[in-house]
C-alpha cells in the first residue's frame, strides 16, 4: 500500500515528532515530553491564580483573615521576639544574660500569666487585618501591571521576568501596606513591649497618650526604618515564595496546594527574615524611643541607630532575638500562605485537592 505523506522530523529535547498527511504522530518520549510542559506550564504563575474568578471583597476577605490567623497562632513567639529586641536598649548590655526563650517564657508566665503571651493581640489583629488584605491585594494588582509593563507573556517563561515581576510587586505591596496601617503596629508594639508596669491600658488609650505626649506624628515614630525594611523583606518573601512554589509544582504537580504553599511560604519567611532582621530590630527601637515616659535613646536617625547599637552592643546586637522571630516565621510565614491560597481556592468555587 502506498501513501503519499510529507514526513518530518522535529528534534524536541532529543525526542521526535512524526507529522503525515492524514494526522500527527507522537511517539511515547514526545508525548511524555510534552504532558510535563503542560503541567509546568499550568503551575505558573503560581500566586494569583484564578485571579479573575475572585471579586475584590473575597480577595480582601482572604488576604485578612489569612494574616489575622496567622498573627494569633504566633502570638507568643512574637511578644518574646519584641522583648529580645529591646533588651538593652534600657539596660547596661554588660549585665544583660545570654538570651533564653525558655527563661523568658518562665518568667511572663509567672508574673503576668499565661494569657500575657497574647498581650496586645487584639491591636495586632486590628492592624493584621487591613495590612495583609492590602498586602495581598496590593500585590496581585502590582504583579498584573508589572507584567502588562513588561510585556511578559506567562508562556514565554522569560526567568528574569519570573523573578523581578514578583520582587519588585511584593516591595511595593509592602510598602503601600504598612503606609496605611502603621499606626496601629506602633501601638501594638508599644502594647506587646510592656512587662510588669503598665502604661499603656489598652488601644485606645495608648493613642491618646502618644498623641498627647508625643503629639500626632508620634503615631508614625520609626517608619522610616519601616519602610527600609518591609519593602525587600516582602519581596523576598513574594519572590522566594513564588520560585519555590513554581519548581515544585513543575516536579511534583499532584501535591496538595495548601501544604505546598505551608512550606514554601516557611522557607521564604526564613530568607526574608534573615536578610531584614536587623532592620526589624531598629525599626522596634525607634518605635519604643520616648514610650511611657522614659528618656530618648537615639536621636541620630536610621544610620546613627545602626551606629550606636554596633557601638554598644556589638554586631551580635542586631540579631538579638533572631531565635524567636525564626520559631515565629517559619509556622507564621507559611500559614499567611497556605490559609491565603486555600481561602481564595474556596472562595472562587475551585476544588482545593
Amino acid at each position: 500500500m502506498i501513501m503519499e505523506a510529507g514526513v518530518g522530523v522535529v528534534v524536541e529535547g532529543g525526542q521526535r515528532a512524526l507529522k503525515s498527511a492524514h494526522g500527527t504522530v507522537v511517539d511515547a518520549g514526545t508525548r511524555k515530553f510534552l504532558q510535563h510542559q503542560q503541567q509546568h506550564d499550568h503551575s505558573k504563575p503560581s500566586l494569583g491564580p484564578q485571579q479573575s474568578q475572585l471579586g475584590t471583597l473575597s480577595q480582601l476577605l482572604a488576604g485578612g483573615i489569612a494574616g489575622a490567623f496567622s498573627k494569633t497562632c504566633t502570638a507568643p513567639l512574637a511578644r518574646l521576639t519584641i522583648l529580645f529586641q529591646v533588651q538593652g536598649m534600657h539596660s547596661d548590655v554588660a549585665t544583660l544574660s545570654k538570651a533564653c526563650i525558655w527563661r523568658e517564657a518562665s518568667r511572663i508566665i509567672n508574673e503576668e500569666g499565661f494569657r500575657a503571651f497574647w498581650k496586645g493581640n487584639l491591636v495586632t489583629i486590628a492592624h493584621r487585618l487591613p495590612y495583609s488584605s492590602v498586602n495581598f491585594y496590593a500585590y496581585e494588582h502590582y504583579k498584573s501591571w508589572l507584567q502588562s509593563f513588561l510585556g511578559q507573556v506567562n508562556q514565554r517563561g522569560s526567568t528574569s521576568a519570573d523573578v523581578l515581576v514578583p520582587f519588585v510587586g511584593g516591595g511595593l505591596a509592602g510598602i503601600t501596606a504598612a503606609s496605611a496601617t502603621y499606626p496601629l503596629d506602633l501601638v501594638r508594639t508599644r502594647l506587646a513591649a510592656q512587662r510588669s508596669t503598665i502604661y499603656y491600658r489598652g488601644v485606645w488609650h495608648a493613642f491618646h497618650t502618644i498623641c498627647r505626649e508625643e503629639g500626632f506624628l508620634g503615631l508614625y515614630k520609626g517608619l522610616g526604618a519601616t519602610l527600609l525594611g518591609v519593602g525587600p523583606s516582602i519581596a523576598i518573601s513574594f519572590s522566594v515564595f513564588e520560585s519555590l512554589k513554581s519548581s515544585w509544582q513543575s516536579e511534583r504537580p499532584n501535591d496538595s496546594t495548601a501544604m505546598v504553599s505551608l512550606a514554601c511560604g516557611s522557607l521564604s519567611g526564613i530568607a526574608s527574615s534573615t536578610a531584614t532582621f536587623p532592620i526589624d530590630l531598629v525599626r522596634r527601637r525607634m518605635q519604643l524611643e520616648g514610650a511611657a515616659g522614659r528618656a530618648r535613646v537615639y536621636n541620630c536617625g536610621i544610620l546613627g541607630t545602626f551606629r550606636h547599637i554596633i557601638q554598644s552592643e556589638g554586631f551580635r546586637g542586631l540579631y538579638r532575638g533572631i531565635l524567636p522571630e525564626y520559631y515565629k516565621v517559619v509556622p507564621g510565614v507559611g500559614i499567611v500562605f497556605m490559609t491565603y491560597e486555600t481561602l481564595k481556592m474556596l472562595l472562587s468555587g475551585i476544588p482545593t485537592s
